[in-house]
């Protein structure tokens, strides 16, 4: 969206795409490049658009919609922006707070995410922008944390957003749309990404993109992309990781999702030690990093010092097929219908798509 943004504003952009007046940037939640090439034929809209390594983009750890919403709209890693995952740590509260939908008092969203967004940078430029999505979330906090800046419009159908996008791009000389799509992801939980729903809904969303397409005029361009992909999760291949004692001795919060644990320790922990009996038993099918290890790899690019305490002190990130719960949480258990999941560094959920259509496919 920066790049978008940049194009807006007649400069280069790291999308290389030309100068145009009106830029629309499309988010299908869930949508990854694996999973929309193994359904093309249901989406034939998008999937002649997804040629070539220039329509694919690897998006940045955890592969968790608050995480790389942030980054989104904001061009900055988790590190920066600090909406390091699913659910993390808030140091002052020691408690865990949901990053999408636990939003409370004590936390302030224009505080908690610590970059500007694409939208403020806009309105200091005198550019208009939109976000366009579903009436539930036009309040919430994740929505003032991530989304601020920009005037929100609502509308219930993939459809209907798009047609509000239309009528938008119509009151406008120049400015930045965002559309957000939850509705592939939300099959993918429920139903799994190979599931006949999950692909229902990507049809849903291809019908609407070709309509959509085809009134684009001269200076106006749309791009397609994701926040995560998805992969589907066998129930075989649920860990309960509570049931041995020394993977849970030590540990304050569980923090993270099901592909990606974010383990905060008690005071005077052995953290080494703790990882290393995670490695010993789940090493074959996960990575198992030290918050230090993890800053050092760069998972999530260079992170601020208010933001490295909300990181868990270990991180468990699935490479097979697994998915790990806590027995002793009622709210964990309950994670355990789900289907489709994300989080961690696989090429299914960390690769998604970059669509171009419109004057950005010139």
């Amino acid at each position: 969206m920066p790049g978008c943004l940049e194009a807006v504003a007649g400069r280069p952009s790291a999308l290389g795409a030309p100068v145009i007046d009106k830029a629309v940037v499309l988010l299908a939640d869930g949508l990854g490049a694996a999973a929309l090439k193994a359904r093309s034929g249901h989406a034939r809209t998008l999937a002649a658009a997804l040629v070539g390594p220039a329509s694919t983009v690897d998006v940045g750890f955890p592969t968790t919609t608050a995480a790389s919403l942030a980054t989104l709209t904001t061009g900055t890693a988790p590190g920066q922006h600090g909406l390091v995952g699913y659910s993390v740590l808030d140091p002052v509260g020691d408690r865990v707070v949901n990053q999408l939908n636990g939003w409370d008092a004590h936390i302030d969203p224009s505080v908690w995410q610590l970059e500007p967004t694409v939208f403020e940078r806009a309105a200091a430029e005198r550019i208009d922008s939109f976000s366009i999505g579903p009436e539930r979330f036009r309040h919430s906090g994740f929505t003032h944390a991530v989304l601020r800046g920009a005037v929100y419009r609502s509308a219930e159908t993939i459809a209907d957003r798009l047609r509000i996008a239309r009528l938008t791009l119509d009151e406008i000389d120049r400015g930045l749309l965002y559309v957000y799509v939850p509705e592939l992801d939300k099959a993918a939980h429920a139903y799994g990404v190979e599931s006949p729903e999950w692909t229902t809904a990507l049809e849903e969303l291809d019908g609407a993109v070709r309509d959509f397409t085809s009134s684009l005029r001269a200076k106006e361009g749309l791009i397609v992309t994701a926040d995560h992909g998805v992969l589907d999760v066998p129930e075989h291949g649920h860990v309960l990781f509570d049931r041995s004692p020394q993977l849970v001795d030590g540990v304050r919060h569980v923090g993270g999702e099901p592909r990606c644990l974010q383990l905060y320790c008690e005071p005077g922990t052995d953290v080494a030690a703790l990882a290393a009996r995670w490695t010993e038993s789940e090493g074959s099918r996960a990575w198992i990093a030290t918050r230090d290890e993890a800053i050092a790899a760069n998972w999530f690019g260079e992170v601020k010092p208010e933001v490295r305490p909300r990181i868990g002190d270990i991180l468990v990130a699935a490479r097979k097929r697994v998915a790990y719960y806590d027995s002793r949480s009622p709210q964990s258990l309950r994670g355990r219908g789900m289907v489709g999941q994300h989080g961690s560094l696989s090429p299914e959920e960390s690769r998604v798509p970059l669509l171009r259509f419109g004057a950005f496919a010139a």
